[in-house]
């Protein structure tokens, strides 16, 4: 099995993505499996993706044809689309200059059976050299209940910016450089 990392196209990618992103949403986990295994918080749009892509293609993880994985890249001009991340985008104005040019890793997540096989630590740094020449860091946030998300950003270099509440819930904004 050969896994590639790439840049997302438009369709069936993006279905693709949403697929992942359903199954590892936690009204469709157990509590016992969001606990193991990590969950996402954020239900996208197909033209929420689309749009996002349009401006900086997000990073794909795929076996043949199929997306494994995924890590969407999210841009400042998306800070007030999605209800749930504009708390944190506020959170980054605060700390960072308005010059400072960054972009949010809006969500990575792996599809269950291709877990534990290095995607995650590649998919970040596919991200990351794709991004080079027009950002100087990543930064995205972790729900500070989701233990496996924290331990894999740690693991691969993430340090912690912030730690925050917004609607009763901690959340902790990290960063790459």
């Amino acid at each position: 099995m050969t896994i590639s990392f790439t840049r997302a196209k438009e369709g069936k990618d993006l279905i693709q993505i949403l697929e992942i992103q359903k199954n590892n949403l936690p009204i469709n986990l157990s509590k016992e499996e969001s606990n193991k295994e990590g969950f996402v918080t954020v239900c996208h749009t197909l033209q929420q993706l689309q749009a996002m892509n349009d401006e900086c293609p997000h990073i794909v993880a795929k076996v043949d044809d199929t997306v494994v994985g995924y890590a969407l890249c999210m841009t400042r001009s998306f800070a007030d689309d999605i209800e749930v991340l504009k708390p944190m985008f506020k959170e980054i104005e605060k700390m960072l200059p308005e010059e400072e040019k960054y972009i949010v890793m809006g969500q990575i997540c792996i599809a269950k059976e291709y877990r534990k096989k290095g995607i995650f630590k590649n998919l970040y740094a596919e991200m990351k050299k794709a991004v080079k020449e027009d950002y100087y860091q990543i930064i995205t946030e972790v729900d500070s209940t989701n233990q496996r998300s924290l331990n894999a950003h740690r693991a691969i270099g993430f340090t912690l910016l912030k730690t925050y509440i917004s609607n009763q819930q901690e959340w902790q904004i990290v960063s790459l450089k």
